[in-house]
């Protein structure tokens, strides 16, 4: 990174750079895992005084910040390159000629987003698909996809804004609702550099996935209409005041933004808000639900660990769009979240192989995948937070016990989660969203250091919070869905597959 000074030779160069730039207001109001201060352009003007006094003309001028100095130029040409906040130093303000969005940490924002989609459409689909059976490839695919279409209409219509709207510590306002005020060329919804309009549509990536997830549970045994409905009704009673608690500045449980949140956790990425939601919810529906016809008596083996594998890779690119994404620009936390992602991934694969390797006689390519899947999973409300040598335990820690979770808990308990979405995400995000109030360390990042004292407490409570409302909010949403459209298709229909029987087509023609 280049270095400016503040010497003449530089200060021309600098004004050249700055005056090409347009002036927008800055005003940063959410982010994950970097602090915020109330942006300078949006200062209010001084209160007007009473109405029997006459406001001089000196007064009035007042109330816009001065314009920048030579050397305030090249402050906010610094804070660019660092992702910081422009146009305000200490309690200096003045009126910064940066505009919002950056180009360098908007296009890691833009690139991002498009990571996080690839994450479910194909790599999901393709994941959820090859472990199915031939009979059902289809009718997962088509769950990703309506799901995605299903979900960017709520979020258009009142999603995005009753997570981010003001609202109160549950759940927001409808102050966004259809998008109203999300602009493309204003900053700071987000974070300084990014597009409002870009902050949304990442937060968008991420409510999509989300309840695609919990179909891994149920996969084959669950009618497409009334997928349609659970997920309509779970995004309003889980997703939207989970995403508002946890990620908004107004939330009951976001730590780094609010300073009179009830519960003061840190999530980075989803480990609460993604992971742990959808995991156990998936684990009440599933039980509610019931097993699959045949289930413990037949054969149901992945009828394709080709485009398992081959959708775990696609999982695991797309997921350094989800946790490096979720730094809010291109800075050294996006790097640090990029690192712990890589290491605690590629190191729960490999345990998770090989203590399958010693626990069952062969290490499967299922058992990679698998374990690839879990470290992403516990390593998501972490990856911002901590160092590398955290990230290799946890890790470890990824590769051991959701692998005794699907391979011992689920025989033991009887429950049929088809694709193991609780043993992966349920058990896996509950262990990340802990272990993240262990290894949370200020080296990796400064919001750590407020937060510390008393985080693993924090960290617990979040957790306890976060599985009450999903496991008591899927029972009840559950209940409807099965008076008003049912849960199950018929014997028969469950026999054929849902291919054919829901959607008139055929995965494989032979």
């Amino acid at each position: 990174m280049l270095k400016l000074n503040h010497t003449r030779t530089w200060r021309s160069m600098a004004i050249a750079a700055v005056v090409a730039l347009t002036t927008l207001a800055i005003n940063p109001g959410n982010a994950r895992g970097q602090t915020a201060e109330p942006a300078p352009a949006a200062a209010p003007a001084p209160a007007a005084p009473p109405a029997a006094a006459p406001t001089p003309a000196p007064a009035a001028a007042a109330a816009e910040p001065a314009a920048a100095t030579i050397e305030q130029r090249i402050f906010d040409l610094e804070k660019y390159v660092t992702n910081g906040q422009a146009g305000k130093d200490g309690d200096t303000v003045w009126k910064s000629n940066i505009a919002g969005p950056g180009p360098g940490h908007n296009a890691w924002q833009m690139t991002s987003t498009a990571l996080v989609i690839f994450m479910t459409l194909p790599g999901l689909a393709l994941f959820y698909g090859g472990l199915v059976r031939r009979k059902n490839v289809l009718s997962v695919i088509a769950q990703c996809m309506g799901i995605a279409g299903l979900v960017t209409i709520l979020w258009w219509a009142c999603g995005y804004s009753l997570s981010f709207g003001a609202g109160n510590a549950y759940i927001g306002d409808l102050s966004y609702k259809m998008l109203e005020g999300v602009s493309p060329y204003a900053s700071g919804a987000g974070y300084w550099w990014i597009s409002d309009a870009m902050w949304a549509m990442f937060q968008l990536s991420f409510a999509i996935i989300t309840p695609a997830l919990i179909i891994g549970a149920i996969a084959e045994r669950m009618k497409f209409i009334a997928v349609l409905v659970f997920v309509t009704l779970w995004m309003f009673a889980v997703y939207f005041p989970f995403a508002h608690m946890v990620w908004s500045t107004t939330g009951l449980m976001c730590g780094p933004l609010n300073p009179t949140a009830a519960i003061k956790a840190i999530d980075f990425a989803g480990g609460t808000v993604v992971h742990m939601t959808s995991g156990w919810s998936a684990l009440v529906l599933c039980l509610i639900l019931g097993k699959r016809k045949g289930y413990g008596k037949e054969p149901m083996a992945p009828h394709s660990m080709v485009l398992c594998a081959i959708g775990t890779g696609m999982l695991w690119v797309g997921w350094y769009g989800f946790n490096a994404g979720s730094a809010l620009g291109a800075d050294g936390i996006a790097s640090n979240a990029f690192m712990t992602t890589t290491l605690a991934a590629a190191t729960a694969g490999f345990v998770w192989a090989v203590t399958e390797w010693i626990l069952k006689g062969k290490p499967s390519v299922l058992g990679f995948c698998s374990g690839i899947v879990a470290g992403l999973v516990v390593i998501t409300p972490a990856a911002g937070f901590v160092t590398a040598n955290s990230a290799m335990i946890m890790g470890v820690a990824a590769g051991i016990v959701p692998f005794l979770a699907v391979a011992y808990l689920k025989n033991l308990l009887g429950y049929d989660d088809a694709l193991d979405t609780f043993g992966v995400h349920g058990v896996g995000g509950t262990m990340g969203a802990i272990l993240t109030g262990v290894f949370a360390d200020e080296k990796a990042n400064s919001i750590v250091g407020p937060l510390k004292e008393g985080l693993l407490m924090n960290q617990l409570k979040a957790v306890a919070l976060t599985i009450g409302w999903s496991v008591a909010a899927t029972l009840v949403i559950t209940i409807i869905v099965k008076i008003v459209v049912g849960l199950r298709p018929e014997p028969e229909v469950e026999s054929l597959g849902l291919d054919l029987a829901e959607h008139g087509e055929a995965g494989y023609e032979h």
